[in-house]
């Protein structure tokens, strides 16, 4: 920024091409011209340095704890015995003994954690029960018959394992979308009964929007958003560092043996038939015994001691949405969706909301308050209204429009025009409803006259139709229908086809 704004760049030519808006580059000039500072003083250092000149107060995250020397802990819990509790109690007694803060246990296992992340080495605290679920697609895949073309569908394998007791679920599925793995999250949490406080997936887009080397984690929202509803929090794995997630990577080589080369041999062309004999083989795999304790299985080790430590599920599962954005509050007090109208209370008329969808369910954001949740229309209704009475205002003064001021002009373009507004008015349940389809038509007059859209509305009232739209008289306009000799105009709705007009020969003739 320094150095493109001493060069004469203008502010808006940065922020076009370098994606640096002119705020932030308002604040670096300030700050460089308060400490006396140009761009040759600094050309020789890194952003961060630079960023620590200009801004010293920013991000100043010393910690007060005293830091414990990390690799005598890692060293030290080689030894047999050895936990982090202990090392931790000692490093306390230290703490006191010279004066200084101790970290709590809770900050002293995440340092260590973070100490074996940064410096690439096998965390040596076990396992932990019920804290961790470890989640993968296999890479190997089952395959699906279609009985009827005899092509050959890939099937893919979810796995989840629990790193404690090895307990692991798969669940084939048809695809790897977004949609399927959120799902199948839900699933595997109902079949081992709780959640656990940490997921551990692979950098997968379907979860994962991005993982940069240094910075940040960025999860999708609806991942996020399912982790959430479950009390988790999601840590993907390291890229291409499969030691951050082992007993996934082991479930997977075991499901391959265990599950899928014992199939093999047989022949699917029903998916509900290979689900149940997936259940089957998994329900073997994970009561048989361990190859070094003959006594324990991993379904034994998940109820004795791992399924009493997960976190109770909540009341309703989650179910999958996906978010709209940018939808305008009408003046009618609605927002519109898959041509359905969901109302909104009368004071956010004009502001633009976000929808969250699910399959039951539409609830309307306002950034992050939520406005109003309505009942989902059915995928095939349509020109329905979802309407809180408690949304409308008591007067009109919220809108330029009202019922009186859309009939008073529909009264100027003609009695037809004005039975046809009277008409959507008298088929709605509330008179907001009826604004929009109400002007949608009368607009129709600015570019067809007012003259055009009389006749078209009274073509429209002759077909018969109980409460005419724009969509029946916007095709009479562009087609100049209205322009036709008077006889083509059916006089009652019974003695024409009201599935649309018919032109005559002189039509295509060009008289």
């Amino acid at each position: 920024a320094l150095q493109l704004a001493e060069a004469g760049l203008s502010a808006n030519r940065i922020e076009q091409v370098h994606r640096i808006s002119k705020k932030s580059q308002k604040e670096v000039r300030e700050a460089a011209a308060a400490l006396g500072i140009t761009y040759a003083d600094v050309a020789d250092l890194s952003d961060d340095e630079v960023y620590r000149r200009l801004f010293p107060d920013r991000n100043n995250h010393a910690s007060v704890f005293v830091e414990p020397d990390w690799e005598k802990v890692h060293r030290e819990l080689a030894r047999v015995g050895v936990t982090l509790q202990l090392l931790h109690e000692e490093y306390r007694d230290r703490c006191t003994a010279s004066g200084g803060i101790a970290m709590g246990y809770d900050r002293f296992c995440r340092e260590y954690r973070s100490y074996t992340l940064a410096n690439n080495v096998t965390s040596r605290v076990g396992h932990k029960a019920g804290r961790i679920c470890e989640v993968d697609w296999s890479g190997p895949k089952m395959q699906l018959v279609d009985p009827d073309t005899g092509e050959i569908i890939p099937v893919y394998l979810f796995v989840a394992c629990l790193p404690f007791s090895r307990y692991t679920y798969v669940e084939p599925t048809l695809d790897m979308k977004e949609g399927t793995w959120l799902l199948c999250h839900v699933h595997m949490f109902e079949f081992f009964g709780g959640s656990t406080p940490m997921i551990v997936p692979d950098n997968l887009k379907t979860g994962i929007a991005s993982h940069p080397a240094e910075g940040e984690v960025v999860l999708n929202d609806a991942y996020r958003e399912m982790a959430a509803h479950y009390s988790a929090a999601v840590i993907p794995a390291r890229v291409r560092s499969p030691k951050d997630k082992p007993s996934a990577e082991g479930a997977v080589g075991n499901i391959a043996t265990a599950i899928i080369a014992r199939l093999r041999t047989q022949v699917f062309t029903d998916f509900d038939m290979l689900r149940f004999e997936v259940s089957r083989k998994l329900r073997e795999y994970n009561d048989a015994p361990f190859q070094k304790r003959e006594d324990a299985s991993r379904s034994s080790c998940f109820f004795a001691d791992e399924k009493p430590l997960l976190r109770p599920l909540p009341a309703t599962p989650y179910e999958v949405c996906r978010w709209i954005y940018g939808r305008k509050v009408q003046m009618n007090c609605h927002v519109s969706y898959m041509r359905n109208f969901y109302s909104v209370n009368w004071a956010y008329v004009g502001k633009t909301v976000d929808l969250r969808v699910t399959d039951t369910t539409l609830e309307i954001y306002l950034g992050a308050e939520r406005l109003a949740t309505h009942k989902l229309f059915g995928e095939h209704v349509r020109n329905r209204y979802s309407t809180n009475e408690a949304d409308l205002p008591r007067d009109k003064a919220y809108s330029d429009w009202d019922a009186e001021r859309i009939r008073r002009w529909a009264r100027r373009i003609g009695p037809s025009a004005e039975e046809v507004v009277d008409r959507i008015f008298a088929s709605v349940r509330f008179e907001e409803q009826g604004y929009n389809p109400s002007l949608a038509i009368l607009r129709l007059s600015h570019r067809y006259g007012a003259e055009r859209l009389e006749r078209a509305c009274a073509i429209a009232i002759k077909t018969g139709i109980r409460s005419p739209r724009y969509s029946h008289i916007e095709p009479v306009l562009k087609t100049n229908q209205d322009k036709m000799d008077e006889s083509v105009v059916p006089d009652s709705p019974g003695d024409e086809d009201t599935g649309g007009y018919v032109r005559g020969a002189g039509y295509y003739g060009g008289e």
